[in-house]
């Protein structure tokens, strides 16, 4: 059997974030609508004393032929190694035979797919005539998430803020000559409230366990999209944005309910219900679900990722690459 083999310079020359974020729309209509099958995923302690872990996240989505599992692997200690401290590795099957059929990279697939739904909630969500833009936090999700908002609005200013200014300003000076094509200024800044009033559109993508912005501050008719919130005790957005939002939407709204604190705290707190939580995007983009309804409606969008996403724009990948004759190809 031939197995194609896609590493990081491959995926990106096979697709572009519109792809991606095209793929990602398909995979969350598909999980709202059930035609996903998406286990727990697998957690396994390697190694206690170093917090060595190994992670499977298998599925099948029949409608789009999408069979595979991704893995990946915390392993702390690698920092010291020289090696990176979560490789992850994408694995697809076919479904009519059930061989491996492409082994993908599975970082860069994960900072593609994350990246690209963000940007999916902002199409959807955000005010059509957005310009103003802040993302929060600069780490390996960054870079996607600011392409894909990019991607989706006539962004005229793109501001970045971390807790260090100087790893924003490197990275503002990266992103400023890799995003070129799209034409906006991306500006590094060392107080949010140098902007928060401004902005149309915020990402937050960082492991912050407290708010990491006022949220008394935001104006009307803001679109916020919250990434880094993954675990329960971690804590992205103010309490009070949520309060505020008229629109809130998931990718996965028992995910998001089950494990992000950014949703899990208040509610424990009695500051908003689980019901004003349970809403799905795929939904909305399945026509079932009321989107924002005025241009002073404050939208929420929270994700925490599932693997519909990796099997969905994973397939992407492998299809666009085999067309293209992208990719390298081993008989096993």
């Amino acid at each position: 059997m031939e197995i194609l083999i896609l590493r990081e310079e491959d995926i990106l020359k096979a697709v572009d974030i519109k792809d991606i974020i095209e793929a990602d729309k398909e995979a969350l209509k598909n999980y709202s609508d059930g035609g996903s099958d998406i286990p727990l995923r697998t957690v396994i302690d390697v190694d206690k004393d170093s917090s060595s872990t190994a992670i499977f996240m298998p599925g099948f989505i029949k409608d789009k032929n999408a069979l595979g599992m991704k893995i990946i692997d915390i392993y702390p200690d690698n920092i010291e190694k020289g090696l990176v401290t979560s490789p992850s590795t994408m694995i697809l099957i076919d479904k009519d035979n059930g061989f491996v059929k492409a082994i993908l990279d599975g970082t860069i697939l994960t900072r593609l797919r994350t990246g690209a739904v963000s940007g999916a909630a902002t199409e959807v969500l955000s005010n059509e005539d957005a310009r103003y833009f802040l993302l929060i936090g600069t780490g390996g999700q960054a870079g996607t998430q600011l392409e894909a908002v990019l991607a989706v609005r006539d962004i005229e200013e793109a501001y970045v803020f971390d807790v260090n200014y100087e790893r924003a300003e490197a990275f503002a000076k990266e992103m400023n000559e890799k995003l070129k094509g799209y034409g906006a200024k991306i500006l590094a800044i060392k107080e949010l409230d140098e902007v928060l009033g401004d902005v149309d559109i915020i990402t937050t993508v960082t492991t912050s366990k407290k708010p990491v912005f006022d949220g008394n501050k935001v104006k009307k008719g803001v679109h916020v999209n919250s990434v880094g919130s993954y675990t329960p005790d971690m804590q992205e957005t103010p309490p009070e944005l949520l309060i505020k939002a008229g629109k809130i939407f998931t990718d996965t709204k028992e995910g998001v309910i089950e494990e992000a604190g950014d949703v899990i705290i208040p509610i424990s707190k009695g500051k908003i219900s689980k019901e004003k939580v349970a809403h799905e995007l795929g939904d909305l983009l399945l026509g079932r679900e009321v989107g924002r309804e005025s241009k002073e409606e404050i939208t929420w969008f929270k994700t925490v990722g599932f693997a519909g996403l990796d099997l969905v724009a994973g397939e992407k990948i492998y299809q666009l690459a085999k067309e293209k004759g992208i990719g390298t190809k081993i008989e096993m």
